[in-house]
């Protein structure tokens, strides 16, 4: 397992250098300048879109404006905010959320682009029904010639989309909250017991399809942000004297060169670190929500990237900033031995003594749970594009099988095999993306030439 551990670690090593940063967040910076910011200039009216203003029942689509962004962000706001803000305040120290900031900024007009693309450049599967993504994006866009990279994509996103970090967090939470206080025997076969748990309830809903985990996810995401946000909060204004600290510290943090050269340096590690936790966090680039968002019913593509350049914001530049500032301001970070969700729970129980761990608790497990629905829908679509629509359903299988092994294996491997993926994913997404984006440009100017008259 040592062995497997490293080469996996290996991997995600390399794919997340210096040439798949500067595609990233290089590529995002170029979409945000030449949309003249956007993500930022129409945000009253993305919120509008999202509550239902411009819904039309004869739209062609599978679902909501609101559940397409539900969906997408219950695969977002999940781990990636309680646990990947953790591992990166473990790692980097305070600075590393400076660069996950940049990240969540970049990625709003990045989600923009990729949504929108997902809605002009629609296909259908095998079976006629209309999908969105940007394997469809890819070959609808540029041609079959291009087809290879939209192969590319969909077998990255076959692993990519595996719920396994997810599951091992909510496990180590399991664990770290309820069995070990309590004196109960924790170990491989207590991690079995709650990977199987999950397993069973993750086939109820994903095996009922899109239109089951849309709907779930509309509940649970809302309600579920809302205990969090709360709980947070009020961990801010417990310890409010340290906020104003720590949230300078932040930015004083994010450029402690240390001495050292910029990408070869304390430095460099610093950033990689900071965009690789940003991208786990709100997947903007990566190309996991525009297979949410290509499913929306919507005739107008620019509606559904105004709508998706929400996730971003609530995700990294809200949700994940409270739970960065609750590690810190409650000084856990600094006494080490804790990683990922145990340091999440750590900051709880020393603002919350009794019951804190508990409310953390249930936090994650609606967190990690309403991850696990989502990602099991863009595997399931990578497979359709790969080997047709009437054969997705494989991928469920496979997907529940893997929850296992999620719930019983180590932290790093899992996240360092994600991570991988993701970077995967991101090439052929970013790609295509620069190279149609005067196409979005076009068609944004148009939608917003006719919205002046309406």
């Amino acid at each position: 397992m040592e062995t497997i551990d490293q080469f996996i670690a290996d991997f995600a090593s390399f794919v997340w250098g210096l040439p798949l940063l500067i595609l990233l967040i290089g590529g995002g910076l170029y979409l945000l300048i030449r949309s003249k910011f956007i993500a930022f200039r129409y945000l009253i009216h993305a919120i509008a879109i999202t509550a239902g203003k411009y819904d039309n029942e004869n739209d062609p689509g599978q679902i909501s404006h609101f559940q397409a962004l539900s969906t997408a962000l219950s695969s977002t706001i999940g781990m990636g905010n309680v646990a990947g803000v953790a591992v990166a305040i473990s790692v980097g120290g305070p600075g590393a959320i400076f660069w996950m900031w940049v990240s969540g900024v970049v990625g709003m007009s990045t989600k923009f682009f990729t949504s929108t693309l997902a809605i002009m450049y629609r296909g259908k599967d095998s079976a006629g029904e209309i999908q969105g993504g940007p394997m469809y994006f890819i070959t609808e866009g540029l041609g079959q010639k291009w087809k290879p990279l939209a192969i590319f994509f969909s077998v990255a996103g076959l692993i990519g989309a595996l719920p396994v970090f997810n599951v091992n967090q909510l496990t180590q939470a399991i664990r770290d909250i309820i069995l070990a206080p309590n004196g109960l025997d924790y170990g491989f076969k207590s991690n079995l017991i709650i990977g199987l748990v999950l397993a069973g309830i993750t086939a109820v809903v994903v095996l009922g399809g899109l239109k089951r985990i849309s709907k779930t996810a509309a509940r649970l995401v809302p309600s579920m942000v809302i205990l969090y946000f709360i709980s947070v909060v009020t961990i801010l204004f417990i310890y409010s004297d340290q906020v104003p600290k720590y949230f300078v510290m932040i930015f004083t943090e994010a450029f402690a060169l240390k001495g050292e050269s910029l990408f070869g340096g304390a430095l460099g590690a610093l950033i990689l670190l900071g965009i690789r936790r940003g991208a786990f966090s709100n997947e903007a680039g990566i190309g996991t929500a525009p297979l949410a968002h290509g499913a929306a019913k919507t005739s107008e593509p620019v509606r559904e990237g105004l709508v998706a350049m929400l996730g971003p914001l609530i995700d990294t530049l809200v949700v994940c900033t409270l739970t960065a500032l609750a590690i810190l301001v409650t000084g856990v970070w600094q006494s080490g031995g804790s990683n990922g969700v145990s340091l999440t729970a750590a900051a709880f129980g020393s603002a919350f003594p009794v019951y804190g761990k508990y409310l953390l608790m249930i936090a994650v497990a609606a967190f990690s749970i309403s991850s696990l629905f989502s990602y099991s829908y863009y595997g399931s679509k990578c497979l359709s594009f790969l080997i047709g629509a009437d054969k997705k359903h494989f991928y469920n299988y496979f997907y529940i099988a893997s929850i296992l092994i999620g719930a019983t294996t180590s932290l790093d491997m899992m996240l360092n095999l994600i991570d991988g993926f993701f970077a995967l994913m991101a090439i052929p997404t970013m790609t295509a993306t620069l190279i149609m984006a005067p196409r979005v440009l076009t068609a944004a100017k148009d939608y917003f030439e006719r919205m002046k008259n309406v």
